[in-house]
């Protein structure tokens, strides 16, 4: 299966489930774990399955790069009834990192089979899959000292159901998901065995699970001294304290500058030009066959041109597409989280909170459900309410179709500011909701960082393929409903009379009852952006949609014409009031599907509301001030001293209110004012 991986634990947070390739095999890939302690949703996801699915066989994929920390888990898959496999993957990279590893010898050490595999270069996959019928099982390795070895032995005998081993370890480390085994006996067994170790049972069964890691590991692994990768001269740069911020921005900048600005210019006039000729084909057949006016309209002006106008982007989305997933396999994604950790931990979150902004900049849908791997409640629910605030893909072509037509040569830098713009919104807003309705506590961040990777062309091609697939889905499905409609409530007035014009319609009556809203970050009452930005909430892609629509039936314009030509509702749009609409197109609620994922992660309908409103008013606040002071520096009026003056007034303004709403730390009697709070 092509499914989506990453460098870090919590990527995947179900189970996936298929059939081995030329077998009768069901596989389950069940999240990336270090340990089966239900400490976090994947860890308790995969010990669930475990237990109640009753697998046949498990095979647990090693790093092999990193034999040491991988194995703890290993060593608890031992003490299960199941017959496990040991996959040592990356074994192509040993070489290279000088490690050297006896797989016969650690299959003794360990008591099963272990087989070296390249999950890159598929080697050792098909003797890996041959094992999984193999019904022998070697005999399992005892690791903890008698005193331990004799009490598992004792509650074993106690218990009826499997995994009995596994069980009693559980209890001796007081697991509260067995507390139904437990016993007042049991507990005096555990308080005398920990008077003989002057410390918890949990702790101890986990010094001993390591020194047979270290035992383990001296007799199979030898590794050549102080050897220096490719990937830590590499990580100099890229994690300079220096230099990594001024490189990360420069990427960025280049993902958009190449997506927007270097193919954007070309590709969608040259697609546009191509719907255009197919509309007008399709427009003179159905004439020919005398289809009727409002028939032909619905077809022409209403289906190709809305769905047209978003398939227009496919060419950007795919340099875009392609730039991100490059990103994430040559394992340069990862080191960012470890970047900005150091700075969302100030603002109530962690570096744990970037990797739903990652994956979000293709849709907020799995942005928003990835903040499950965050254990804290108030930086879970707070990442889940900024995550729709990073540019995802439905987004992108509202931006392309503003900075390709208003600026010119420069909408690669305006569609890169807009992505700069997002992260200085994201971090502002996290500053302010840590201290007024979430407490100021980040978890903890903890990150393996992997090897750099030459990305593989067939991995990377896929992951292009599926989400442009599943964009194209979307303007098949959503954007053609809402295309249909938005077309029908042009060409129909309230008295259901066809082929009105457009003022008169049922939508420009809509829209302009509500355009008042979208005066101060317009400058004028647009019934048409007004509905479009609407349209918004059922699909981003859908605002660009609803204005190819719209001006496609605009009566004062010639037939192909472009959406902002003279005579289209969006004739009057200004550099300033354009790109303020994208700024409210950025940062105000998200889809449909985004606020249901916001409604299933933050629990409550009534949490998902005033998310909603929060991301909307701070999205139509920011507009308005990017109008108002843009639309001054193109008419030549702009005062830097007024500017200056308000903003110190706001500045003093959000002071106030962070001081007079901020949550007192436990034992504060004197907050807001006193140095423990400052």
């Amino acid at each position: 299966m092509n499914a989506k991986i990453g460098n870090w634990p919590g990527v995947t947070i179900e189970k996936k489930t298929g059939i081995i390739k030329g077998t009768k095999h069901e596989i389950t890939d069940l999240p990336g774990i270090y340990s089966l302690s239900p400490y976090s949703i994947e860890e308790d996801i995969s010990r669930k399955f475990i237990f109640d699915e009753k697998p046949d066989v498990i095979i647990n994929i090693v790093d092999a790069t990193s034999l040491e920390r991988s194995l703890y888990l290993t060593t608890q898959l031992m003490e299960l009834d199941t017959k496990v496999i040991i996959a040592l993957n990356m074994a192509d990279l040993l070489e290279k990192k000088g490690i050297e590893i006896n797989a016969k010898k650690l299959e003794e050490k360990l008591g099963t089979k272990v087989y070296k595999i390249s999950a890159l270069k598929e080697t050792g996959i098909n003797e890996l899959i041959n094992e999984i019928d193999n019904k022998k099982d070697l005999t399992r390795t005892k690791i903890y000292d008698n005193k331990i070895e004799e009490m598992i032995s004792k509650i074993s005998n106690n218990l009826l159901e499997a995994h009995k081993r596994f069980i009693s370890i559980k209890l001796l480390e007081s697991d509260s998901r067995f507390e139904e085994n437990n016993t007042k006996e049991l507990d005096e067994f555990r308080k005398n065995l920990e008077s003989n170790y002057d410390t918890d049972l949990e702790e101890v069964i986990a010094t001993e699970r390591y020194s047979f890691i270290e035992k383990v590991k001296a007799e199979c692994v030898r590794e050549k001294d102080n050897v220096v990768t490719f990937s830590d001269k590499l990580d100099k740069i890229f994690l300079n304290k220096w230099i990594a911020f001024p490189i990360f921005v420069i990427v960025m900048f280049l993902v958009y500058f190449l997506s927007v600005g270097v193919v954007g210019s070309g590709t969608v006039d040259w697609v546009g030009d191509n719907m255009e000729a197919f509309g007008e084909w399709v427009g003179t057949s159905l004439e020919t066959l005398g289809a009727s006016d409002w028939v032909n309209s619905l077809v022409v002006n209403g289906i190709i041109a809305g769905v047209g106008a978003v398939l227009g982007f496919i060419p950007q989305l795919i340099i875009l597409f392609l730039c991100i997933s490059l990103l994430e396999t040559t394992g340069y994604m990862s080191r960012i989280a470890l970047l900005f950790d150091k700075l969302f931990r100030r603002l109530g979150m962690s570096g744990k909170s970037l990797i739903p902004f990652i994956v979000g900049s293709g849709c907020s849908v799995p942005g928003i459900m990835g903040t499950r791997i965050i254990e804290n409640q108030d930086e879970r629910e707070m990442t889940s309410i900024l995550v729709p605030f990073i540019p995802c893909s439905a987004k992108l072509p509202i931006i392309s179709l503003f900075a390709g037509y208003f600026f010119g040569e420069y909408s690669g830098i305006a569609s890169a500011s807009l992505y700069f713009f997002a992260i200085l919104v994201i971090i502002t807003s996290a500053f302010v909701l840590s201290r007024t309705k979430f407490k100021h506590v980040s978890s903890s961040y903890i990150s393996e960082l992997p090897e750099y990777k030459v990305p593989s062309i067939k991995y990377v091609a896929k992951d292009v393929f599926d989400k442009v697939i599943a964009f194209i889905k979307r303007a098949g499905s959503i954007i053609l409903i809402c295309s249909i409609v938005i077309w029908f409530l042009l060409s129909f007035s309230f008295q259901m009379e066809y082929g009105v014009d457009i003022e008169d319609s049922m939508l420009a009556s809509i829209g302009k009852t509500i355009s008042w809203v979208f005066y101060p970050m317009l400058g004028q009452n647009n019934w048409g952006a007004t509905v479009s930005a609407i349209q918004g909430l059922v699909a981003k892609e859908q605002v660009v949609s609803s204005m190819a629509v719209i001006s496609g039936l605009a009566e004062d314009v010639e037939e192909g014409s472009e959406i902002f030509a003279e005579g289209t509702p969006f004739a009057g749009i200004t550099i300033a009031s354009a790109y303020a609409f994208m700024v409210f197109n950025l940062f105000s609620a998200p889809c449909f599907g985004a606020i249901g994922a916001m409604q299933r992660e933050l629990g409550s309908t009534k949490r998902m509301l005033k998310a909603v409103l929060f991301q909307t008013t701070c999205a139509w606040v920011l507009a308005t001030i990017v109008y108002q002071i843009g639309s001054r520096i193109e008419t030549g009026t702009f005062n830097i001293v007024n500017i200056l003056i308000v903003s110190a007034i706001l500045i003093a303004v959000i002071g106030i209110c962070i001081a007079k709403f901020r949550k007192k730390k436990d034992g504060c009697s004197s907050c807001p004012y006193c140095n423990n709070c400052k």
